[in-house]
């Protein structure tokens, strides 16, 4: 009879630990499955923003603009401020890039004398027209699309992270 209560709570206990592990296991996995599942629920469309007037912009030269996010939260702040290298390549057209290396992220910089970005973290180096040049990354910048409305420079935005957005 001894031997009987032993086996059962021994028993007892072992269902109570087994199913406590479940239990932890399904919530470990609940950020899991949101990250996978968030990006097919939530679908930010594409936003066209100001960035100026089309005679803020000179031929030939490429400078920094800023400007907010596709999806901007009430609570982001600064954080829903973005930017990207725009380039004037004549009367009407315009190339914008990414601000960030297509290797990992790291943000690059306009070196106008060279007429190259360049990325300070791995070596990464972009030609003028956002081609790949030189170091690790597995191709050019990224590029927004741009459009000139009304004599005004408009690049359509997207959710982060950019993969190959167009252009």
């Amino acid at each position: 009879m001894e031997q009987d209560k032993k086996l059962n709570r021994r028993s007892f206990l072992m269902k109570i630990l087994i199913g406590a592990s479940a239990i932890l296991g399904l919530i470990a996995l609940i950020p899991f499955v949101g990250a996978v599942i968030a990006p097919l629920i939530r679908k930010t469309p594409a936003t066209w923003r100001t960035i100026g007037s089309i005679d803020d912009f000179e031929v030939g030269k490429t400078v920094l603009v800023k400007f907010k996010n596709s999806n901007p939260l009430p609570w982001s702040g600064l954080t829903s401020e973005t930017a990207s290298w725009l380039r004037r390549n004549s009367e009407t057209e315009f190339d914008a890039f990414t601000v960030n290396c297509a290797h990992l992220g790291c943000p690059v910089r306009w070196e106008a004398d060279a007429e190259l970005f360049l990325c300070p973290c791995h070596g990464g180096v972009y030609n003028k027209d956002g081609s790949y040049a030189a170091g690790p990354p597995p191709h050019g910048l990224p590029k927004y699309k741009v459009r000139v409305r009304n004599k005004m420079v408009e690049i359509q935005t997207s959710p982060l992270p950019i993969t190959n957005i167009g252009g």
